[in-house]
């Protein structure tokens, strides 16, 4: 069995030209020959800012670029038609399809409508200020391009927790509506983080989650995608997702692998969430993400030892998402925390050629970010290449300096020329002694990479010693598997 590589197709600066699906439908050949298995593709439903909605500030989930809503027919990235015809194309070519699925709060109401409420503090969300009055409050939505297809359900103020703008007074503020409460099982911060931004979804409401639920079965039935990406994870009730994605699997039949957005750097509250849901889905290693971050920025005095310390994949791999960056920590975003470009290539070497965890590239970084004048990484494409042709056999890891780690993976008969050592350094060069196995005894290793000129021949134990430059990294494969990426790949 092949290793299995995620693609996040799509970064927020993305031209709005509604022409994502169509390139989308271009480059799955290309995907699929570079070795990509999934691809998250972005939310596909009209949101409140029309086609310069990114997806997150959703208006109506079952308008997928078919109604004349927010002054467009498209979303940002395209038609219904076309986006059904992406799905299957990238699954006609073996690739498997995420949806990312976005219920935490709807945006862009079609009307407002007065409420009692009684305002909360921003950094205490059980702490009220002042007492209950009557706000105006954006929670009217009944979809009148949609005219009732798909679905008659409509939304008011009773479907809500809470809104941070009252019209009336023209002021920003945290408003919980009377009678309601924050959602429980939702992160701590701010001692309740159920609200993020809009119409807060009430979870707690028995006819909330059984329209979500039949959402949920609608679009997995019309657009027939093979799993999820799960938005904000850490603003929901926790019960409310298991029990989403146990419905939707049991009418389908099918696994719907799903990942969750959980944004936080401390591994409890993730491993916490996890129990919670009983393991029924992968999250991304948003401390790992952290660990590059910081790593990239601390200029070779970050003990290298530790990068992959307190992380999901370290405690929980079997529901590591793994990921280098992501529309959100790309530059201008909320939660901007972009890895430098020159510790770019030693990260994906953590998250491509170990065993542990599912590797997620994200677009901004195999395309380029035109808008922040950023080139796709170099050598990206070729290491995808190497973790589907050669990562593959027992692990041995050498984290054993502050500078300079590496490991080895041994090879399976059944991937030729599997096998792979790989060293890299946040400081000075030098040399790891690894033992790469007997099965390679008097074989020529090169570094694909091509930063190291010289070979390394194994010994007739099976070590080899295997040069990093500083500040690089650098993977060395047999000489048989170095001649067919240089000749028939790259």
């Amino acid at each position: 069995m092949k290793n299995e590589t995620m693609m996040q197709y799509f970064e927020w600066d993305l031209p709005s030209d509604k022409l994502l699906w169509k390139r989308c439908i271009a480059q799955a050949p290309k995907l699929k020959e570079a070795g990509i298995t999934k691809v998250w593709l972005p939310p596909a439903y009209k949101g409140m800012n029309g086609v310069n909605e990114v997806g997150y500030g959703v208006y109506d989930t079952y308008d997928l670029g078919e109604f004349e809503q927010k002054g467009t027919i498209a979303t940002k990235y395209g038609t219904k038609q076309e986006y059904l015809k992406a799905v299957k194309t990238l699954q006609n070519n073996g690739i498997e399809v995420l949806a990312d699925v976005v219920l935490n709060h709807m945006m862009g109401a079609d009307a407002s409508e007065k409420v009692m409420a009684v305002e909360t503090a921003e950094n205490n969300r059980k702490q009220t200020v002042g007492g209950l009055k009557e706000i105006s409050a954006w929670t009217i939505f009944d979809f009148p391009g949609r005219n009732g297809k798909y679905s008659d359900f409509t939304w008011n103020s009773s479907h809500f927790n809470g809104v941070d703008w009252d019209d009336n007074a023209k002021r920003n503020a945290l408003y919980l509506f009377e009678g309601k409460r924050w959602d429980g099982e939702t992160d701590e911060e701010k001692a309740n983080y159920d609200y993020l931004m809009g119409a807060d979804l009430d979870m707690e409401n028995a006819a909330v989650r059984a329209q979500l639920i039949k959402w949920g079965m609608w679009y997995e039935e019309t657009v027939g995608m093979d799993g999820f990406r799960l938005d904000a994870v850490k603003h929901i009730n926790a019960n409310f997702y298991k029990e989403w994605l146990e419905k939707i699997r049991e009418k389908t039949g099918k696994d719907m692998f799903a990942v969750a957005e959980y944004w936080h750097a401390d591994l409890k509250r993730l491993l916490k969430y996890l129990d919670n849901v009983e393991n029924c889905m992968s999250l991304f290693d948003v401390p790992l993400h952290y660990n590059f971050y910081n790593a990239s920025n601390q200029s070779g005095t970050f003990d290298m030892r530790y990068l992959l310390d307190n992380t999901v994949v370290e405690h929980r791999s079997k529901n590591a998402v793994t990921f280098v960056d992501n529309h959100d920590t790309q530059p201008g975003q909320a939660l901007c925390s972009f890895v430098q470009g020159w510790f770019k290539p030693l990260a994906y070497a953590c998250i491509l050629f170990r065993r542990e965890g599912l590797p997620c590239v994200f677009y901004g970084d195999y395309y380029g970010l035109p808008a922040h004048n950023i080139p796709p990484m170099t050598g990206l494409k070729k290491m995808i290449k190497i973790r589907e042709l050669y990562a593959y056999g027992e692990q041995k890891d050498y984290f054993d300096h502050e500078n300079i780690i590496g490991w080895v993976r041994m090879g399976e008969s059944e991937h030729e020329n599997s096998g792979l050592a790989v060293v890299l350094s946040d400081g000075p060069g030098g040399i790891k002694r690894m033992y790469v196995g007997k099965q390679f005894a008097d074989m020529e290793f090169k570094d694909v990479t091509g930063k190291c000129s010289d070979s390394v021949t194994i010994d007739a134990l099976g070590w080899g010693d295997f040069r990093v430059d500083g500040g690089s990294v650098s993977t060395w494969v047999c000489k048989a598997a170095y001649d067919y990426l240089e000749t028939e790949v790259m």
